[in-house]
């Protein structure tokens, strides 16, 4: 008897039709050529890094509008204008949803947050296909998710070198132990320890806690997903880890700017500051 498909499976069946018409709409000639003609990438994990030895702290904000387990989260949704917020606020980075189907993203919303700061951009979105890569340089992203749970170890390692060829950073999601051994074949040091099991959709703090210490000091672990408060930040912060991707939190908050900056106040206070 056939297993029911996952939330990830659906998703990842969707975006695989998607890619093929996108490839009937943009042929890879013109894409390649888009890719070639970027500014080099804004350096993404170099950002956290820095921000990491001068607040104690990495925030990686994200910009979307809904989500599958939220729906709409943010009506007033304007990706230059919150850019700009999370720059003032302290953000070191950004991630931006470029998925329609589920999380009513686009590639307009990565080009309007970038072009509005000075920040680094992640594309978040389910990269399938070498494809994506070549687009998300085009579009100007500075770095790329890879879902270890979404791709075999033959696609995720052709996906890593064609975005490390284009010098962009790659951020490699795991959920468990299975995925960290599959992740760290990878030559990428960022490591995107996501709380959320992306098949059942269920999140869980304690995921970092107990994967954090399983990673080598030489990669650099961010912790995904249901993180709402300093509190959570500072939890997540004593197991050791550092960088956190923090989206739904700030969006649901009137003023992102100032909720950006009690959010990274509250923890930087907390872990100290490294000099």
């Amino acid at each position: 008897m056939n297993a029911q498909p996952t939330a990830l499976d659906r998703i990842c069946g969707e975006k695989r039709k998607q890619v093929a018409e996108q490839k009937g709409r943009r042929p890879i000639q013109e894409l390649l050529k888009r890719a070639k003609d970027q500014a080099p990438p804004r350096g993404f994990a170099a950002a956290l890094e820095k921000s990491i030895a001068e607040k104690g702290v990495g925030l990686i904000a994200e910009i979307k509008k809904a989500s599958p387990t939220a729906g709409v989260i943010r009506a007033d949704f304007k990706p230059n204008l919150l850019a700009k917020a999370y720059e003032r606020g302290g953000a070191a980075c950004l991630s931006v949803l470029t998925d329609q189907r589920f999380f009513q993203g686009s590639e307009a919303d990565l080009g309007a947050a970038r072009s509005a700061c000075n920040l680094p951009v992640l594309r978040k979105d389910f990269m399938i296909d070498p494809y994506q890569i070549v687009e998300a340089r085009a579009l100007g992203a500075d770095c790329v998710l890879l879902i270890v749970a979404a791709l075999t170890d033959a696609e995720l390692a052709q996906m890593e070198d064609l975005a490390l060829s284009y010098q962009m950073d790659v951020l490699v999601e795991i959920h468990d132990e299975e995925e960290l051994e599959r992740a760290l074949k990878l030559k990428s040091r960022l490591i995107g320890i996501n709380n959320r099991n992306l098949k059942s959709m269920k999140t869980d703090l304690m995921t970092t806690e107990r994967l954090f210490p399983k990673i080598p000091s030489d990669r650099m672990a961010v912790s995904e997903s249901g993180i709402s408060s300093p509190v959570d930040m500072k939890k997540i912060a004593d197991f050791g880890c550092k960088s956190f991707l923090i989206g739904e939190a700030l969006l649901r908050r009137p003023d992102v700017e100032v909720a950006t900056r009690v959010l990274l106040t509250g923890v930087a206070s907390s872990v100290g500051t490294v000099h």
